[in-house]
């Protein structure tokens, strides 16, 4: 009885295990790579996943990613992969060295689910980044049992390949802002698209000077500068003198807070000026001499009904009631 349980038991334990292996296969799966199996760690915290080589499969150069003859195989290395049910999952892999004609020069093979030296694999990457617009970087990493470090890696590497493959088209309007980042003044300048259907960050740089801004039209480029017809900004001096430079044929949108806020500042400037002048006058400008406001006289209906001395809410109902009665009639 006992043997026949343990049999049942590791029959159970290998079943699970090629059930994650189809799910891997099915959402997750790698061209001349095959998951070899899965077995929980010794602890029992994670899941550890093999990974090899399909047979016949030749190694890519991770400088020219062009297939490459094998020269040797270094030590296993452990790949983060996406949790599931609340366990750590971790591809287990040994990377192969290749002798790269191309090159010149012996160099590790390229994985399609890492890059480079990290640990983290790019859909664990592109998730966390996913969650760190959700919730806050520290947040994101208490969630998933990580750290803030591999938050700050995961957002990095996916801000940078979208960089990479990003098509910017055409842009007719932005807008630029600034945002503080830390205490004191410290500032960013951001610069976003503002088009009809589409609103996307275009560039960030640091502080907030003529050089700091210069810096986006550079990166954007004259060809995509010069048909930018509508700039909205603040009226903080360096944007308003390099919009005047670099855009000065599109049209430029203050924010209205800002005209506002500098309106009441000129009134009360005026205020306070006049207020200086009645006091040398030896005038007070507390009191309202000079042109007092006209008062409406208070209202005396000639015709109309008249509230009678006794009755009340319900007398006034009941004329009103009767003049609608006379009026049907």
């Amino acid at each position: 009885m006992v043997a026949r349980f343990i049999v049942e038991v590791l029959a159970a334990a290998r079943f699970r295990a090629m059930e994650l292996i189809t799910i891997l296969n099915r959402c997750h799966h790698f061209r001349g790579f095959v998951y070899h199996r899965a077995t929980f760690s010794p602890d029992h915290k994670s899941i550890e996943i093999s990974v090899r080589p399909r047979k016949g499969s030749a190694a890519v150069c991770s400088r020219c990613h062009q297939p490459a003859p094998g020269y040797d195989q270094l030590a296993e290395r452990r790949f983060e992969f996406i949790p599931l049910w609340g366990f750590f999952v971790f591809l287990l892999y040994a990377m192969r060295r290749v002798d790269c004609r191309c090159c010149g020069a012996v160099v590790v093979e390229e994985v399609p689910w890492g890059e480079g030296k990290r640990t983290l694999t790019k859909a664990y990457m592109l998730f966390l980044a996913r969650w760190a617009r959700r919730l806050s970087w520290k947040e994101t990493a208490e969630a998933f049992r990580t750290s803030w470090e591999q938050v700050f890696d995961a957002v990095e590497h996916v801000v940078t390949w979208g960089l990479e493959h990003r098509t910017l088209g055409q842009i007719d309007a932005i807008g630029v802002d600034e945002i503080q980042y830390a205490k004191g003044h410290k500032y960013l300048t951001l610069v976003y698209q503002i088009d009809i259907g589409i609103t996307r960050l275009l560039w960030v740089g640091k502080e907030r000077t003529i050089e700091s801004f210069q810096g986006f039209f550079t990166a954007m480029g004259q060809e995509v500068i010069s048909k930018i017809a509508f700039v909205c900004s603040d009226m903080w001096e360096p944007y308003l003198k390099v919009i005047r430079e670099k855009c000065s044929e599109a049209l430029h949108i203050l924010d209205r807070f800002h005209i506002v806020a500098n309106m009441n500042k000129a009134l009360d400037k005026v205020r306070a000026e006049e207020t200086s002048r009645l006091k040398r006058e030896g005038l007070d400008p507390r009191r309202r001499t000079a042109f007092p406001a006209p008062r409406s006289p208070p209202l005396q209906p000639e015709n109309g009904p008249r509230l009678p001395p006794q009755g009340g809410l319900s007398a006034t109902l009941g004329l009103q009631l009767a003049g609608l009665g006379q009026q049907v009639s």
